[in-house]
């Protein structure tokens, strides 16, 4: 795979079954190279292959999110629009007619919900207010009064003035969506009760809200806008993602202690009446809001379907609602299932491998597997793609192995030696899966052996494994801090790789990774010099400065269990910028100008001190990207990126450098 490949990608994403359980949509989405832009399409499968799926909308927008109607006579869907709003649309699936837009609104629109009877959606959207209707642009507009924490959002910008409400539409689009509820509180997850008269939402209402980090599930009456929401859940879990059982006197949710993280997402049960709530899945000890394909907990009979991350897969298991019985695998493997949905006994599921991009699927009631697309085909077949090898080092700690993988380049000569890259993922509450990744596929391509694993910190195992890295001034569950045993970890693993290879050239490692593995990374360097170089991509290399500066400033004091106002030495102890004098690694810093999650003042800290003190360094600024960059920026910022990183440590480490054709010193 080479940067430009980047442009000929396919995925499959959030298939959903129609309720006769015959057909299942879904959405592709393409690479627009060329456009700079990507294009999705709301598509259609027959379940028994009788026929080839086929797009029921053009693709030339952003349209996704199907939603079937109850009789499944009718599909809805949203359309991003290039200026940041959307709108909502029903289309017929059996019979004549037209497309409805049913309602257009200058803020993206969330997932669709049919009402019961099929007349109405409800969906989540900002609502801006009114200072957005003085003048032509924020130069002309009142200042922004900033009254609560959490007042913007990485890929989103300001929410303070825009929070996410609740909207009611009529499905023929006859009349404006009605807000059932809004600010100044975030509101999100519709979720419709059986007999239509009630929504369940998610969302803080309590006095001082946004110190507490709590979504409580509130029952909303549709057709009384005057009655304040009901609280459902008061017990101090965080709930999101609530689905109604079908007669309506039990809710599942998801639902997790934020006052403590990391604490796995756990499948809940609640009495509607009551709001008494059971935990069914805490046997498990495993995340059950996988990144990608978290959702809300699913309805099959008298059981639940829900996903888990283990050990690198993200595989689904049910567990029964009233509690008796052990949670049971439904669908495993060495895989990652990035969605899947079921109705009148039909299961659809996406999923991805390490050497296979995402495809849609169905199991059948025998539990045989039959593959509905091969979207990805044509994308294999010129570019092949290098299967990992999965392996296990012992943890220091004693409390289990740490998953690892190593994949080599194709076709090295015998008796060559590789040069090595160990790949860091970011989080640190997340895990390395046995899922399609362009980037090690582009390393590989270019001569590397890419060596990456799940150390402490990561989900994909216990909850005390991810929480290892709590800092030991924690008052609850103490643990190394950041830079502690994760660091140990993954040099065990880079240590591993080379003893069971010695095609590896111990000499020629590089190091790199973005976000939390960007802080790792800007960590290592400064605790050792066997890296050869290094690559730091968005991260945070200050870590009180970052509880200010970022979106989620006042987050870390969960996460580390002490605020920087009370130990700020805890902060600045795990910071790669205290350790900038023993940096002598070559380093190249990437960061997005609009960065919101790490802001770009983190990469600026590093590269002043570094420049200062006369380090190698290298800086590369990406205008308008955020966070995301590496997955859902715009393509050609993917490609120049990718570029940027294989020359870097082409020159350092003597892999294949790119041909590249835009203005950067090694054209």
């Amino acid at each position: 795979m080479q940067p430009a490949d980047i442009g000929r990608l396919v995925t499959v994403a959030d298939p959903k079954v129609s309720p006769d359980g015959r057909r299942v949509a879904f959405v592709v989405t393409r690479v627009d190279l060329e456009g700079n832009r990507y294009r999705s399409a709301v598509c259609l499968a027959a379940v028994d292959g009788s026929s080839p799926p086929f797009p029921l909308t053009a693709g030339e927008h952003g349209d996704g999110q199907p939603a079937w109607s109850p009789d499944g006579r009718r599909l809805a869907f949203t359309r991003r629009h290039e200026d940041g709003g959307g709108s909502l649309h029903v289309l017929p699936v059996e019979g004549p007619g037209e497309t409805v837009t049913v309602c257009a609104r200058p803020e993206a629109i969330g997932v669709p919900a049919w009402s019961p009877d099929g007349t109405r959606l409800a969906f989540a959207s900002r609502e801006r207010a009114s200072r957005y209707t003085e003048g032509d642009d924020d130069r002309a507009r009142p200042p922004r009064r900033i009254d609560r924490l959490f007042s913007r959002l990485d890929g989103e910008g300001w929410i303070i003035d825009r929070p996410r409400g609740v909207f009611v539409v009529p499905a023929d689009g006859s009349a404006q969506p009605r807000q059932v509820a809004g600010g100044p509180f975030e509101h999100g997850d519709p979720a419709w009760s059986p007999d239509g008269r009630t929504l369940a939402v998610t969302g803080a209402r309590r006095k001082d809200w946004d110190l507490e980090l709590v979504d409580d599930v509130h029952l909303v009456d549709v057709d009384a806008p005057d009655v304040e929401p009901r609280p459902l859940t008061d017990r101090g879990l965080s709930h999101r993602l609530p689905a109604f059982g079908p007669d309506g006197t039990l809710l599942a949710a998801l639902a997790e202690d934020n006052r403590v993280i990391h604490s796995h997402a756990q499948v809940v049960v609640l009495d509607v009446r009551t709001g008494e709530e059971r935990v069914l899945t805490a046997a498990l000890d495993r995340q059950c809001a996988p990144v990608p394909g978290a959702r809300a907990p699913l309805w099959d009979g008298e059981h639940l379907l829900f996903p888990i991350e283990d050990h690198g897969d993200v595989a689904v298991w049910r567990v029964s609602t009233d509690g008796s019985g052990a949670p049971e695998p439904v669908l495993e493997g060495t895989r990652v299932v990035t969605g899947f949905d079921a109705a009148a006994g039909t299961l659809a599921f996406v999923a991805t491998t390490p050497t296979a991009l995402p495809e849609l699927f169905v199991r059948d009631a025998d539990g045989t597997e039959r593959q509905l697309t091969s979207l990805g085909a044509a994308f294999h077949a010129a570019v092949p793609a290098a299967a990992p090898e999965r392996f296990a080092v012992p943890s220091r700690a004693g409390d289990g192995d740490i998953d690892a993988w190593l994949v080599r380049p194709a076709d090295v000569p015998d008796g060559a030696r590789m040069p090595v890259l160990l790949s860091i993922h970011g989080g640190p509450m997340s895990q390395y899966g046995n899922s399609w990744f362009d980037e090690f596929q582009l390393w590989t391509g270019a001569g590397y052996a890419v060596v990456y694993c799940n150390p402490h910190g990561s989900t994909g195992g216990t909850q005390a494994w991810a929480r290892a890295i709590r800092p030991p001034e924690a008052a609850e569950d103490p643990g190394t801090g950041w830079g502690g045993i994760d660091a140990d970890d993954v040099l065990a693993v880079l240590d591993a790789a080379l003893a069971r290879d010695p095609a590896l050239d111990a000499e020629r490692v590089g190091v790199l990774g973005g976000s939390y593995g960007g802080y790792l990374t800007s960590w290592l360097v400064g605790r050792t010099d066997r890296f050869a170089a290094a690559c730091s991509e968005r991260a945070c290399n200050n870590l009180e400065s970052e509880e200010w500066s970022s979106d989620s400033a006042g987050y870390f004091r969960y996460e580390f269990g002490v605020t920087h106002l009370d130990a700020p030495q805890a902060y600045r102890r795990m910071s790669p910028m205290s350790h900038v004098r023993d940096i002598d690694t070559p380093l190249l810093i990437l960061h997005s100008e609009d960065d919101l999650r790490c802001h770009v003042e983190q990469a600026d800290q590093l590269f002043l001190a570094l420049r200062m003190l006369g380090k190698p360094v290298e800086y590369w600024r990406f205008p308008a990207e955020g966070h995301e960059l590496s997955r859902s920026g715009s393509p050609r910022h993917r490609v120049q990126r990718a570029e940027i990183i294989l020359d870097w440590f082409g020159r350092h480490l003597g892999g294949l450098r790119p041909a590249i054709s835009w203005d950067h010193p090694s054209r």
